[in-house]
């Protein structure tokens, strides 16, 4: 696979001709490290002169607190399975569609969801979507080697796989690990399973990775050799040289994660700019860059409808026959378990 850094169509001629960009003090965004390349804000950059400024988060608890605290921005990034918790705590205000006319491209099942969509308000639009599943170093590690997700239990990988510092990512392969691929009707015996799966990984675990480019650093010495990660990692190392291969069909499967913006209670800028910012990042010209750049998918249907079939296999997002978690929305006491154990068990408990 060579890297999709062509960056086909209007994307490719957009970034060609942009410089960077000085920060726009009107509106702070809080995000994941990463969305503050040019890629994701073309349109917006374009009408206002400037990128938003950026702040970033590494976990979306972390995120949590840090708002719970009194930390001011105006939009955030959290993934679907947070929402309800943030809407309950008081942190989130409704959206006005009528500044986000793409909006109406996105697929019914997200502007219906009761968790997203209150009272005919809407509190998330979904952004981004990816998979995970096993990235591993293909000089290294057999396809056959990673046909099961015991891998990260296997003696022999101990201190050479790495898991995410991210408990809806963990979580999804413990459950999977254990015969649970569908976590909203997972029961207590069911997280039982799975955090004592888990907490085998923990003794094998070289390092807890908390974003893409870190993980890449470990894969990229020779570190670690099998991970559990976004299809971000193997998409970019390839393209940089490496032989990292992505396996989503194990045995027991690979889980699927989309993420997308909140509008934050008292934000300290500007509605409106909150509002373009949102629009420009629903755009054709940022699901060309998320796909080719990032592998990642995007909620706006129509743009991507355009992707052939060849470029979602090759960036990880094509149909699998496996097992798929979908990490939707649980039920909150239990996703509050699992926050709980998973600090215990990165402790060693």
């Amino acid at each position: 696979m060579t890297r999709l850094t062509t960056l086909m169509g209007t994307a490719a001629l957009a970034l060609a001709s942009t410089t960077a960009f000085a920060a726009d003090p009107d509106l702070l965004v809080f995000d994941w490290s990463g969305y503050e390349e040019e890629g994701f804000f073309i349109n917006y950059a374009e009408k206002h002169g400037s990128g938003p400024t950026y702040a970033f988060f590494g976990e979306e608890e972390e995120a949590f607190q840090k708002l719970r605290s009194g930390f001011k921005a105006d939009v955030a990034h959290p993934c679907s399975q947070s929402v309800d918790k943030w809407f309950q705590a008081g942190l989130i205000e409704p959206w006005d569609l009528s500044k986000i006319p793409t909006y109406e491209t996105l697929a019914d099942i997200y502007k219906t969801d009761p968790t997203f969509v209150r009272d005919g308000e809407v509190y998330f639009i979904p952004a981004d979507l990816g998979m995970t599943g096993i990235a591993y170093n293909a000089d290294e590690v057999t396809a056959e080697q990673v046909s099961s997700l015991q891998i990260f239990l296997d003696p022999e990988m101990a201190g050479r796989v790495s898991l995410p510092d991210n408990v809806d990512d963990a979580y999804a392969l413990a459950y999977l690990a254990t015969g649970t691929s569908d976590w909203t009707k997972a029961t207590e015996e069911d997280f039982k399973k799975a955090s004592d799966w888990l907490r085998q990984a923990h003794a094998n675990n070289r390092a807890y990775w908390a974003d893409g480019a870190e993980l890449a650093q470990l894969m990229a010495t020779g570190e670690v050799l099998v991970a559990w990660s976004w299809n971000e990692t193997p998409v970019q190392m390839v393209g940089d040289g490496y032989n990292i291969a992505f396996e989503r069909e194990a045995a027991e499967g690979s889980s699927s994660w989309f993420c997308g913006y909140v509008n934050l209670v008292d934000g300290p800028g500007s509605e409106d700019k909150a509002h373009d910012f949102i629009e420009s990042f629903l755009s054709q010209e940022t699901a060309d860059y998320i796909v080719n750049e990032w592998g990642y998918g995007h909620s706006n249907t129509a743009a991507m409808s355009g992707f052939g079939e060849e470029t979602l296999t090759e960036v990880g997002l094509n149909e699998i026959s496996a097992p798929q978690l979908a990490q939707l929305p649980m039920d909150t006491s239990l996703r509050e378990q699992m926050i709980k154990e998973f600090e215990r068990i990165k402790a060693g408990f």
